[in-house]
C-alpha cells in the first residue's frame, strides 16, 4: 500500500476541492465482511488527473460522472481518476470492505459474556481508507451523510443525531466540514443513557453487559461533562460546533481515546468492572476533558498536516487537566501529570529518536513518519510547553489568542504558524521567538541548584544545561521550629533562567530549595546537596503534593541517569510511602519502583531485595489503612503487593478466602491479578485458569486467562503462547497484548532464553503480515524486556541494522534497545 506523502498531499489540495461524501454501510453482510458505498462529489479546479484512496476487500465498480472506471485499475490503496476537466464531478464506488480485529478501520467484536457483537470505527491516519473510499488527508474537508443498515436490535451512532428509520436503516444528519479521518460510526445492541445539557442531547453507551457498570457510574461521567462544557463555553468564545455530543465506551480500542466530532470513543475499561482508586476516576474524567477540548482545537480547526499533530494533543492534553483542576472535584490533577505522565515526555526527549514538538515538515514527509511522532513528546513535553507558556505570557492573553485563532479557522484548516501568530496578537512578548526556544528544539534542560550562606544571607544559583528559557518559581523550606520532623515554606519566589537576577536573601539558608517549585516548567531538576539530604530524610513532611512530585521526579532522574543508586530510590520509597498523602504520588513512585528498578535496573542477584522493598512498603501502607481510612491506598498497596509476591501463600489465602484480611474483597480484577502472579510462580495451573474463566468469561475474563497461560512456567505453555503470537495471526489486538504481557518474566529467564533470539526475526515477520496497530504492541509487550545483557542489546541491534521491517516496529525496537542500554548502564555503574 502506498503511503500518501506531503508534496501529494499539497498538489492535491491545490487541484481538488471536495463538497460532500454520501456513505451508505451495509453491516448485515456476514461476518468478515460489510458493503460499502459511495458518492464523492469535488471540484476539480484545473484539468488534469489526481487518485482517491480506497482498501477493499473486493471492488465492484466504479463511475465517474456516470462512465465506468475499470476497478482492476486499483494499484494497492490507489484509485487513479484520470483525464479530469475543471468543474465539478461526482465518484460512484461500490465495494466490500473487511471487518478488522486490530482496532484498524471498522473493528468488530463479539462479546463472549452474552454473544452479542458491536463494531465501531477508527480512521485515524490512514485506516479511513478501510471502510470507504476518500480523498484522504486533512486539509480536504467535507461534509458527510453517512447512512447505515444493521442488523435488527442494533443501535447506530454517528458524528451527528443519527435517526432510526425502521428496517436496519438508519441516517445521519449531514456533518458540518469535517477531516475524513474524523468520520466515525458505531453500531450494536448498546445500552445507552442519555440526558440533555445547555439545549444539547448527551449520550454515553457502552456493551449491554457492562450496563450495570456504566449505570453505576453515569452521574459522575455526565457531571463531569457538564462541568468541562460549560467550563469550555466560558474560555472559548466559540460554541460547541456539533448537534449533540455522544460518548461511546467501546471495546478493544488501541487508545485512551478517540475525539470523532460528536462521537467520541473511548475505550471500555473505563466503564469499571472492578475497584478503582480516586486517581484513576480522575485520569477518566481527564480523558473526558481532554477529548472535549478536540472539538474546537482539531475539530473546529483542524491541522492542514501531520506535522503539527502534536498542537492538537499537546493543546487538549494542557485543557484537560487545566479545566479539569477549575471546574470539577478533581483539584489537585497537577499532580498526577508530574508524576505519572511527564516521565513519558521525559523519557521519550532522551531517546535518540527525540524530536522537537513541533517537527520539521520535512521531517514528516508521508503518513507513515507522521504516526512515528505520536508520543510523549506530542503530548507529555508538548502539554507542558504549553503549560510554561501560559505562565509565562499570561492565561488572559493565552485564552485571547486561541479565541482569536478560532474565530480566524473555524471549520478550516491551520498550521502552528497560524497558531502562533494568533497568540502574538494577543501579547506584546516575543511568541515566535518562544516557539523557536521551546516548540522547535529537542532533549531536556536540567537545571542544578547551588546554595550559598554568608553573612546572615543566603545566595542561589542555577547552572542550565540547556537553551530553552523557564519562567520557574523556587520554594524555600524550613524546618518546623515546633516539629523537627516537618517543614514549613518560608519563600516561594518566581525566577527566570537564564538571567534571572536573584541577589543574596536575608536568613540562614533554608533546610530545602526546590528548583520548578509547582512543576509549571518542563526539566529536569538537581537539588543541591544540603537540599537532597533535606529530602532524603523529610520529603513526606515537604507540604505541597506538587513539590513533592518534583522531588521524587529528581530521584527518579538520578536513577536513570546513573547519580542514585536503585535501591537509594527504594530506601526513600519505604522511608516516605508509608506517610504519602497524595495517592498519585504513591501510585507514581509505586510503579517506577515496580516496573523499572525491580523488573529492569536490578540484576538477578538484586531483584529479590528489590521485590521484598516493595512488599515491605506495601505492609505499611496496609497497616496504616486497617481502619479503613483509604480505600484507594489500600487497594493500591494490595495490587503491588500481589505482584511483588515470591512466595504463594499469602496470595494463596487472599484468593481462596475470596478477600484480603480487612478489606478488598476480590473482584474479578484482583482475582485475576492473583491468578496471574500464581501463574508466574508456578503454583497454579490450567485447571484453575479454566474454572477462572468459567467464573469470569467476560472480555477481560478472557484476557486474564489469556494473560495467566502464557505466564506458565512450562515448555508447553511457552510454546503454545508463542505461537499464538507470531504464527497464527488469530488473536485481536487486546489478546495479543495479554498474551504477550504473560509470556516474558524475570523469573523465568532460563526458560525463554532460546526465544529471545527468535523475537526479533518472528516479529518483524509479523508486523509486516499484521500492519502498525499489531506492530506496536509487538514493539511494546512483546519486547523482551526482562533480558537486560549485552547478547540482547546486538541482537536487536543487528536486526534493527540489517532487517527490512515497517517503520511502527523499527521506530519501537529502536526505543526499546535505548531503553535497555540505559537499564544495562544503571545494572553496571
Amino acid at each position: 500500500m502506498s503511503v500518501l506523502t506531503r508534496d501529494e498531499a499539497q498538489t492535491r489540495a491545490q487541484f481538488l476541492d471536495v463538497h460532500r461524501y454520501t456513505i451508505d454501510l451495509d453491516l448485515t453482510t456476514g461476518e468478515e465482511t460489510f458493503d460499502s458505498r459511495t458518492v464523492i462529489h469535488f471540484t476539480a479546479r484545473a484539468d488534469g488527473d489526481t487518485f482517491v484512496e480506497i482498501k477493499p476487500d473486493i471492488l465492484r465498480s466504479v463511475t465517474l460522472d456516470g462512465q465506468p472506471v475499470d476497478p482492476e485499475t486499483l494499484t494497492g490503496n490507489r484509485l487513479a481518476l484520470r483525464g479530469l476537466s475543471a468543474g465539478e464531478h461526482e465518484l460512484n464506488i461500490d465495494a466490500g470492505m473487511r471487518y478488522s480485529r486490530t482496532g484498524e478501520g471498522m473493528h468488530r467484536f463479539t462479546d463472549p459474556t452474552d454473544g452479542e457483537t458491536y463494531v465501531y470505527t477508527q480512521l485515524f491516519m490512514e485506516d479511513v481508507q478501510r471502510v470507504f473510499p476518500a480523498f484522504d488527508q486533512p486539509d480536504l474537508k467535507a461534509v458527510f451523510e453517512v447512512s447505515v443498515t444493521a442488523p435488527a436490535g442494533w443501535k447506530v451512532l454517528g458524528n451527528s443525531l443519527a435517526t432510526d428509520l425502521g428496517d436496519g436503516r438508519w441516517t445521519c444528519a449531514p456533518t458540518p466540514p469535517l477531516a475524513t479521518y474524523f468520520v466515525a460510526v458505531a453500531a450494536g445492541p448498546w445500552h445507552s443513557v442519555l440526558t440533555e445539557h445547555a439545549g444539547l442531547p448527551f449520550g454515553i453507551h457502552c456493551r449491554r453487559s457492562l450496563a450495570p457498570y456504566l449505570d453505576a457510574d453515569a452521574d459522575e461521567i455526565f457531571e463531569i461533562t457538564r462541568q468541562c462544557y460549560d467550563r469550555y463555553h466560558e474560555k472559548f468564545e466559540e460554541p460547541y460546533p456539533f448537534d449533540s455530543y455522544d460518548q461511546a465506551f467501546v471495546p478493544e480500542f488501541n487508545a485512551g481515546a478517540m475525539e470523532n466530532p460528536g462521537l467520541v470513543t473511548f475505550r471500555d475499561e473505563f466503564v469499571y468492572r472492578s475497584a478503582v482508586t480516586d486517581t484513576e476516576r480522575q485520569t477518566r474524567a481527564m480523558v473526558i476533558a481532554h477529548e472535549m477540548a478536540h472539538m474546537w482545537f482539531g475539530d473546529l480547526v483542524t491541522l492542514r498536516w501531520w506535522d503539527d499533530i502534536w498542537l492538537n494533543e499537546s493543546f487538549a492534553e494542557y485543557m484537560g487537566y487545566q479545566t479539569l483542576t477549575e471546574a470539577t472535584r478533581f483539584t489537585d490533577t497537577w499532580v498526577d501529570f508530574g508524576i505519572g505522565r511527564k516521565s513519558w515526555g521525559y523519557d521519550a526527549d532522551q531517546r535518540p529518536s527525540t524530536h522537537p514538538v513541533a517537527p520539521d515538515p520535512d521531517a514528516v514527509p508521508d503518513t507513515a513518519s507522521a504516526m512515528l511522532n505520536f508520543d510523549g513528546i506530542s503530548y507529555a513535553k508538548g502539554a507542558s510547553a504549553l503549560r510554561q507558556l501560559v505562565t509565562w505570557m499570561g492565561e488572559k492573553d493565552f485564552l485571547a489568542g486561541i479565541n482569536t485563532h478560532f474565530t480566524r479557522h473555524k471549520f478550516g484548516n491551520a498550521t502552528l504558524a497560524d497558531f502562533i501568530d494568533s497568540l502574538a496578537q494577543a501579547t506584546d512578548r516575543d511568541v515566535h521567538g518562544w516557539a523557536e526556544s521551546w516548540l522547535r528544539t529537542t532533549g531536556v534542560d536540567t537545571l542544578t541548584s547551588t546554595v550559598t550562606e554568608s553573612n546572615g544571607t543566603w545566595s542561589l544559583a542555577v547552572a542550565q544545561d540547556g537553551s530553552r528559557p523557564h519562567r520557574i518559581a523556587v520554594g524555600a523550606y524550613d524546618a518546623d521550629p515546633v516539629d523537627a520532623s516537618a517543614l514549613v515554606l518560608r519563600d516561594r519566589f518566581e525566577l527566570d533562567v537564564p538571567h534571572g537576577e536573584n541577589g543574596p536573601r536575608p536568613g540562614r539558608r533554608p533546610a530545602l530549595v526546590v528548583l520548578n517549585d509547582g512543576d509549571a516548567s518542563y526539566a529536569k531538576v538537581r537539588l543541591d546537596p544540603a537540599s537532597w539530604d533535606t529530602a532524603v530524610r523529610l520529603l513526606s513532611a515537604v507540604p505541597d503534593p506538587l513539590t513533592r512530585t518534583v522531588v521524587w521526579n529528581a530521584a527518579r532522574d538520578m536513577v536513570r541517569d546513573g547519580d542514585l543508586a536503585p535501591a537509594a530510590y527504594l530506601d526513600a520509597a519505604r522511608a516516605h510511602l508509608p506517610r504519602e498523602s497524595d495517592l498519585a504520588v504513591v501510585q507514581g513512585v509505586l510503579a517506577f519502583a515496580a516496573t523499572q528498578i525491580a523488573d529492569r535496573f536490578s540484576g538477578a542477584d538484586e531483584r529479590p531485595a528489590a521485590l521484598s522493598a516493595i512488599r515491605n512498603i506495601c505492609r505499611d501502607l496496609l497497616r496504616r489503612t486497617e481502619d479503613g481510612s483509604d480505600a484507594g491506598l489500600r487497594l493500591t498497596a494490595v495490587r503491588h503487593f500481589i505482584d511483588a509476591a515470591a512466595q504463594p501463600e499469602t496470595i494463596q489465602e487472599w484468593l481462596a478466602d475470596g478477600s484480603v484480611p480487612g478489606g478488598p474483597e476480590l473482584d474479578p480484577e484482583l482475582r485475576w491479578r492473583i491468578l496471574y502472579r500464581l501463574a508466574v510462580l508456578g503454583e497454579t495451573d490450567e485447571n484453575a485458569i479454566a474454572a477462572e474463566l468459567d467464573r469470569d468469561p467476560s472480555a477481560t475474563g478472557q484476557e486474564g486467562a489469556a494473560r495467566c497461560r502464557a505466564a506458565l512456567p512450562t515448555p508447553e505453555a511457552k510454546a503454545a503462547a508463542w505461537e499464538r503470537l507470531f504464527t497464527s495471526d488469530a488473536l485481536s489486538n487486546y489478546l495479543f497484548t495479554a498474551t504477550a504481557q504473560g509470556f516474558w518474566q524475570p523469573e523465568q529467564a532460563e526458560l525463554v532464553r532460546e526465544y529471545v533470539a527468535r523475537y526479533f526475526d518472528d516479529a518483524v515477520a509479523l508486523a509486516g503480515r499484521r500492519g502498525p496497530a499489531i506492530a506496536e504492541a509487538a514493539g511494546r509487550y512483546a519486547f523482551p524486556l526482562h533480558a537486560v545483557d549485552a547478547q540482547t542489546l546486538e541482537l536487536g541491534e543487528r536486526c534493527l541494522r540489517d532487517a527490512d521491517m515497517i517503520p511502527a516496529l523499527r521506530r519501537k525496537l529502536a526505543d526499546q534497545l535505548d531503553d535497555l542500554r540505559r537499564a544495562l548502564s544503571v545494572q553496571e555503574g
